[in-house]
């Protein structure tokens, strides 16, 4: 079954396009598919906001065991953020030193709009690169639940080329037209001034590739953003596969043309589509690693 955001695959008429409010399901006719739809499942709501904190609070350690899984870990470079639900001027974010691999709710410190640590874990060590860039997104993007960085090895090689995605598989289409290059790069970010630069780069878009430094995604949820992620490190990693292959050839890659991007960005670009992306890894962590990170 195709993300929830997907297309339904009835015959164009006369030059349409079909229509983009139902599953991708070959033959399903939209009212059938319009069923369908309230079966999947999506992102649990809330009535009180100290629950939702709780539960988000445990979502976000799953996040950086799954980081840690897939080997986004550098030393002790690399954040995850969550905007407090109670108080949504404060956000979650790992202390500095803390292995993502082990992390556990517990661990994550709450840190206010000064950068000060004002609860969390027994570790009280701020990076201060968390701070200055995703401060500086929270409060540019009311609409961001979650920021992640890491210096992954696919992104920060991409990174490294001074460019922007080219779109040449579906997984990319999910990136079209909703990410930016920011072309700077003055070392570690330990000036409010430079996050807010890279905020203001960053716009309204759900990525951002950091020159010489990594990747940067951002989104409605905590699934959505680990799923940006990970699939933006894999499409940086075809990308660099791609271009290789096809420069030793004397070739260029095909590019995706602009419609067919457009269009199949609203089955695998949405926020939903994110969310739901995300499930299959974060219920393997469940799996994998029982409720140790949820204490």
């Amino acid at each position: 079954m195709a993300p929830p955001s997907a297309t339904i695959t009835e015959s164009k008429t006369n030059g349409s396009r079909p229509s983009t409010r139902a599953p991708l399901e070959p033959g399903l006719s939209e009212s059938q598919a319009r069923g369908q739809m309230a079966k999947f499942p999506g992102p649990p709501t809330f009535t009180d906001k100290y629950e939702e904190r709780e539960y988000l609070k445990g979502r976000l350690a799953a996040a950086f065991r799954i980081f840690g899984k897939y080997g986004f870990d550098e030393g002790v470079a690399g954040h995850i953020t969550l905007r407090d639900p109670v108080d949504p001027t404060t956000f979650w974010v790992n202390p500095f030193g803390v292995a993502f691999s082990l992390m556990k709710r517990s661990d994550l410190i709450q840190v206010d709009h000064d950068g000060k640590i004002i609860d969390g874990g027994s570790v009280r060590l701020l990076n201060t690169a968390a701070f200055m860039i995703h401060g500086a997104v929270h409060k540019a993007r009311p609409d961001v639940m979650c920021a992640a960085h890491s210096h992954s090895i696919y992104g920060r090689s991409f990174c490294t080329l001074g460019r922007k995605l080219d779109i040449i598989t579906q997984d990319s289409c999910a990136f079209y037209d909703d990410h930016v290059l920011y072309s700077t790069f003055n070392g570690i970010v330990l000036a409010d001034t430079e996050g807010k630069e890279i905020a203001h780069a960053l716009s309204d878009k759900k990525a951002i590739l950091l020159q010489n430094h990594g990747i940067l995604t951002v989104g409605e949820t905590i699934e959505a953003t680990v799923f940006w992620f990970v699939s933006l490190e894999k499409c940086c990693r075809a990308q660099l596969m791609a271009d290789a292959a096809a420069g030793g050839r004397g070739h260029e890659t095909i590019k995706i043309d602009d419609e067919d991007a457009a269009f199949t960005y609203k089955t695998v670009g949405t926020p939903r589509a994110g969310w739901f992306s995300a499930k299959p890894m974060f219920d393997v962590i469940e799996k994998e690693c029982g409720a140790d990170y949820l204490q």
